[in-house]
């Protein structure tokens, strides 16, 4: 019986000294495949097009993002990744056009996280952050030039929040799988100048989800 004890206490002890997986001053590397899935709304093409309004479309890309954890617990990742997206109209004379615009766009994102179980197989974790969005290499379809003649397209940048939720499952002692989700706050407005139509704007949020699955390492 005391044998038994023994080794229980032994292990016991094992147990309590295993070190967290991510433990204070860890740099943790992540490589995921994502998909940028807008929820957009937007108001109407004014002033020439009122109650059109555009969609934009979703867009899957790789990203890169690292992460350095300040304790056991709590971890602050960055994010950098950039997507293309194409922005067509919904109805009327610009939904007959169809594909309007298309833009690449770069959302370095910046999340403080909580992590649940660092010393777990299976790492849960949740985070809160901000982003700000560059729009950069804005183009006018061919259908709207040819519409409305040469177009300048122009899209704001934009500054909000993220949310971010995901796991990470370990491999071995440095490699680990990830999931994650993100929701990010991003607004911008349109400006649209035409040959035939003049100036048009519209404000449009994208607000896109943010679905990423890869494989980390802790560096």
């Amino acid at each position: 019986m005391m044998k038994i004890l023994a080794t229980a206490a032994s292990l016991g002890a094992m147990m309590s000294a295993t070190p967290a997986f991510a433990e204070q001053g860890d740099w943790l590397l992540r490589v995921r495949a994502i998909n940028v899935a807008p929820s957009e709304t937007s108001s109407s093409i004014l002033p020439a097009f009122p109650g059109e309004r555009v969609s934009v479309d979703n867009s899957i890309m790789p990203e890169v993002d690292i992460t350095y954890m300040a304790t056991d617990n709590i971890g602050f990742e960055l994010i950098a990744a950039t997507t293309q997206h194409t922005v067509s109209g919904r109805s009327g004379t610009t939904g007959a056009i169809g594909e309007l615009a298309d833009t690449w766009v770069l959302p370095p994102t910046l999340t403080a996280q909580y992590h649940f179980v660092p010393d777990g197989k299976i790492r849960p974790y949740v985070g809160a952050g901000i982003n700000y969005t560059l729009f950069y290499e804005e183009d006018a379809s061919n259908g709207l030039v040819d519409a409305v003649g040469a177009t300048n397209v122009d899209l704001d940048d934009s500054f909000g929040f993220a949310l971010q939720a995901g796991v990470d499952i370990e491999l071995n002692e440095r490699f680990f799988l990830n999931f994650d989700i993100k929701y990010l706050d991003i607004d911008t407005t349109a400006t649209l100048n035409t040959t035939a139509a003049g100036t048009q704007r519209v404000n449009v949020s994208l607000d896109p989800v943010v679905v990423g699955v890869g494989l980390g390492i802790k560096l």
